[in-house]
């Protein structure tokens, strides 16, 4: 049997390494094969699961060090229909490449909005004066590396061996325990798990707006283990809140708890009870 996995292409993105741990997840745990299949954002990647060109898709969606990838957080909560399957959470290693013998020579740097900011502050340190421009994926940066000989471009040493691209600084990343979660994504929900994520905006903008559902957790010792708002889009200080707890569905308190919420909010959508994998360092493949 085979699956599709629908990622962040092209070949060498964070997104391909947590596709290729995944399907290497499935061969051994469901003896099912991953086909991988590349799309050219996020965006598109959610979308191709959502009409039913793929069976699943790995998207990234909160880093150690900048939080929440509120595009991922957005679309979700677009769609009606995508369901979370599994989590899994990989380290992330980044690496300056270029054709540039050093860092003096560097004019422009390149990769996606992400990588530079969990870069920031090296780029500020070692190259102050060069211009960042954002790209829609790591790899797709290495794409001015050819043509532009004062560029550099920030990805993973996976994407300097595949492409045969010298590695002017080995380790990029402001902080060395860098490591995002992705979600694993498809049309059916999971039957359980340890951990449920969820979403809900509030009726209006008024006092006990955010406190009231909470309260649905708090009363049951559920413990939340994220929280955050997004704005809505309609008007301005209106938020979605997504949560994450720990909890199973089959249970009678989150059963109970998530009842009492749906009593406090306009829209809740349950994005999927679920487990989280246990995977290698897929640097180390």
């Amino acid at each position: 049997m085979t699956t599709s996995i629908a990622h962040l292409g092209p070949s060498g993105t964070h997104a391909e390494t947590a596709a290729l741990a995944y399907a290497r997840w499935l061969q051994q745990n469901r003896d099912c094969s991953g086909w991988l299949c590349p799309y050219p954002s996020i965006t598109q990647t959610l979308d191709a699961v959502a009409r039913g060109e793929v069976a699943l898709g790995i998207v990234p969606v909160e880093n150690s060090i900048e939080g929440s990838v509120a595009i991922a957080l957005d679309k979700l909560w677009e769609l009606e229909v995508l369901q979370i399957q599994q989590a899994l959470v990989l380290p992330v290693a980044h690496a300056l490449l270029s054709h540039a013998r050093s860092l003096s020579a560097l004019r422009t740097v390149y990769s996606h909005p992400q990588a530079l900011a969990q870069c920031q502050g090296w780029l500020d340190r070692y190259l102050p004066e060069a211009q960042l421009i954002p790209m829609q994926s790591t790899t797709e940066a290495l794409d001015a590396l050819a043509r532009e000989p004062q560029a550099a471009a920030i990805a993973s040493p996976r994407a300097a061996r595949l492409y045969n691209l010298p590695v002017l600084a080995a380790e990029v990343s402001d902080y060395p325990d860098n490591c995002t979660r992705f979600w694993v994504l498809g049309l059916q929900p999971a039957t359980s798990g340890r951990y449920v994520s969820l979403a809900f905006s509030a009726p209006a903008n008024a006092p006990g707006t955010l406190v009231n559902p909470l309260s649905a957790f708090a009363q049951r010792d559920i413990n939340l283990t994220r929280i955050e708002s997004r704005p809505t889009k309609r008007s301005l200080g209106e938020y979605l809140f997504f949560i994450d707890f720990e909890g199973d569905t089959h249970q009678p308190a989150v059963q109970a708890a998530l009842a009492e919420l749906r009593a406090h909010t306009e829209v809740l959508k349950i994005f999927g009870n679920y487990d989280v994998l246990p995977v290698r360092d897929p640097q180390a493949q």
